[in-house]
């Protein structure tokens, strides 16, 4: 497991896909993310019988807040697309349980994995593809240390309109600077 100060990655169990397949039809958890039919919890079971093919560095992580002496459920995340060569990765998370938005759980997972990628994995550069209607989104990355590499223009279609997808990274360079 990976811990932080409130949070901590652990590795997805079954018992987690019913909890996945609630939040993932939730229009508003959709907004954020690519997702845009309802989701049966026959797919995410297959989503889950397939993660074993992963490579081990990719599979998503479950995020847990600590309550009390309890841990409880709130998302997943992962490092994707790791490119070894280039020494690179995607990073991606969502806060399905919606009574902890906006109360500083992404940004601590963010910074969880960004100390993983850079100190464990000795990656050079993190990066992470946000949809730009998505401001909460886009200032959590921001707070982070995440900056602004590019915009993809109107590549993103939802409730009729399109919306511009912005790349965003850390470099490990910059990481150290901020004190990791």
């Amino acid at each position: 497991m990976i811990y932080g100060e409130r949070v901590r990655l652990r590795a997805v169990e079954r018992e987690d896909l019913p909890h996945f397949v609630r939040w993932l039809n939730d229009p508003e958890v959709q907004r954020g993310l690519t997702l845009y039919r309802p989701l049966s919890l026959a797919e995410e079971e297959q989503w889950f019988e397939n993660l074993a093919q992963q490579p081990r560095d990719e599979r998503p992580l479950a995020i847990e807040i600590r309550e009390g002496e309890e841990w409880r459920l709130v998302g997943n995340s992962s490092l994707m697309h790791i490119d070894w060569r280039n020494r690179s990765a995607e990073v991606g998370l969502f806060i399905g349980e919606k009574r902890y938005w906006d109360r500083g759980y992404g940004s601590e997972v963010l910074r969880l994995w960004l100390r993983y990628a850079f100190e464990t994995l000795n990656l050079n550069r993190v990066y992470l593809h946000v949809h730009a209607n998505n401001r909460r989104a886009v200032h959590v990355y921001e707070k982070v240390g995440f900056v602004l590499e590019g915009r993809l223009r109107q590549a993103v279609y939802q409730d009729g309109e399109y919306h511009d997808v912005l790349v965003m990274s850390v470099l490990r360079s910059e990481w150290k600077s901020e004190g990791g």
